[in-house]
């Protein structure tokens, strides 16, 4: 017996450490990909299994994956972060796993935030990785379609894992009230409720949900053995709820993605929500007003014109009198745009005219259409036969051609049915059959 009256030492690690799983029958969640009849799961189970990325949210069991994968592979795992590690730990890693290879054992190489190593730290993997000394396994927050480069992402196959949903944290919860070999002995007094309201809390993170509960345990009274855990507990656990936002991550681009579709989609009620969501996380609302710019020309255009002044005047009023009254603005802008009639018509003839303008041969421009500032330039015919629209009848020459005559048929802006584009296009085809009447008209002369 030890000087401090304990015959054994005490587990001091979290409850989240003393509960992850160390098989697939205590896994809890992807079941997309884990569950009895996936691939993945039946080439775990029989120790045989690929190396691969993890890629998917904090505490949605990345890490764990790694140590089942060792588990039934029955192979040593070894670790690195890619916060603390370099190429030196690189190279100690694979001297290491070509030591158990020779002795008939395999590795398990686990490198967690992998989208931190550099290009040349991620191409140090690649000839391991084919040769079979490890197998690699590396977890990712980040889209691995931009984090890491090709070479590694051709080596290995990539999985999506999903945050937990509601009633997985809740069994990851009452699993460690029943389980854990601290608690069970405990007699914890927890509502359904109270354990929906943590699991609610932790936004699909297993890690987050066991640490608010052990929260909860250490702050709750402790007499006789029990342990209530009540709403005035759960008032100090959860004081308020943060946003998930990380800036300039795959949930920053989420939320202004579904920002942008939600105005696209004439949904003023989703964008005002998606929006505040932004706001929430601490996201900087002079984004989401450059977004509605966007959206003003690319989604709105000549649909409602207005809409591009209305984005622009809640920008200018935020940079006036700050945040309080600026983010009001902005939402008033979202609502404008979202419940505005929409149209991409100018969106849509602008990307084609640039990218003809790019493809096309230099035609020349018609000598009708160039600028005759002097005497030879005259003479040489520019400017010639060109016709002054204001004095023409209702200041339109008809049959008029301002494109190179190669391409003088070229049609790029298709207005729609919807808000002023509707009389934009009853004014452009009125004046189509202008110029069709006046190229009949001349034939005939001709």
């Amino acid at each position: 017996m030890s000087s401090l009256g304990f015959d054994f030492a005490p587990d001091v690690r979290p409850l989240a450490a003393r509960m992850r799983p160390t098989c697939l029958s205590q896994y809890i969640g992807q079941s997309h990909i884990l569950n009895q009849q996936q691939p993945l799961y039946k080439a775990i189970e029989a120790g045989r299994c690929h190396s691969l990325i993890v890629w998917g949210p904090p505490g949605v069991g990345k890490t764990t994956i790694a140590e089942v994968i060792a588990y039934h592979a029955q192979a040593e795992l070894t670790q690195l972060s890619a916060v603390t590690s370099g190429v030196k730990e690189i190279r100690e890693a694979v001297v290491e796993a070509k030591g158990r290879l020779v002795q008939g054992r395999r590795t398990l190489l686990f490198v967690d935030e992998v989208h931190r190593f550099n290009k040349s730290q991620q191409d140090a993997f690649l000839p391991h990785i084919e040769d079979g000394t490890f197998i690699f396994i590396g977890a990712t927050t980040e889209n691995p379609s931009f984090a890491l480069n090709n070479a590694i992402l051709s080596r290995t196959r990539v999985y999506t894992l999903k945050a937990l949903s509601q009633d997985e944290l809740v069994t990851v919860l009452t699993r460690a009230l029943e389980q854990d070999e601290q608690l069970k002995h405990l007699s914890i007094n927890i509502s359904p409720k109270a354990l929906n309201a943590l699991a609610q809390a932790s936004s699909g993170d297993a890690r987050k949900a066991l640490n608010l509960l052990e929260q909860a345990i250490d702050l709750a009274e402790h007499q006789d053995q029990q342990v209530v855990i009540d709403s005035k507990v759960l008032e100090h656990v959860l004081p308020s709820h943060l946003a998930k936002y990380d800036k300039g991550g795959d949930i920053f681009y989420d939320l202004i993605s579904a920002f942008h579709k939600s105005v696209r989609g004439s949904s003023p009620d989703a964008a005002l929500y998606w929006y505040c969501r932004i706001l929430a996380g601490g996201g900087d609302p002079l984004y989401v007003a450059r977004r509605l710019l966007a959206i003003a020309t690319e989604d709105i255009g000549n649909a409602d014109p207005r809409a591009m002044q209305v984005a622009l005047n809640a920008w200018d009023i935020y940079q006036r009198v700050g945040p309080s009254e600026g983010e009001r603005a902005i939402a008033q802008a979202t609502i404008y745009l979202a419940s505005a009639a929409k149209s991409n018509a100018v969106y849509m003839a602008f990307n084609q005219a640039k990218q003809d303008a790019m493809s096309d041969p230099d035609f020349e421009v018609p000598a009708h259409l160039r600028n005759a500032p002097t005497t030879l330039m005259k003479e040489l015919g520019y400017g010639e036969e060109y016709r002054y629209a204001h004095n023409e009848a209702g200041a339109f020459a008809a049959g008029e051609n301002y494109f190179p005559e190669q391409v003088k048929d070229r049609q790029y802006y298709h207005p729609s049915d919807r808000g002023l584009e509707k009389q934009i296009k009853s004014k452009l085809e009125y004046l189509q059959q202008q110029n069709q009447q006046s190229d009949t008209k001349r034939y005939k002369d001709d």
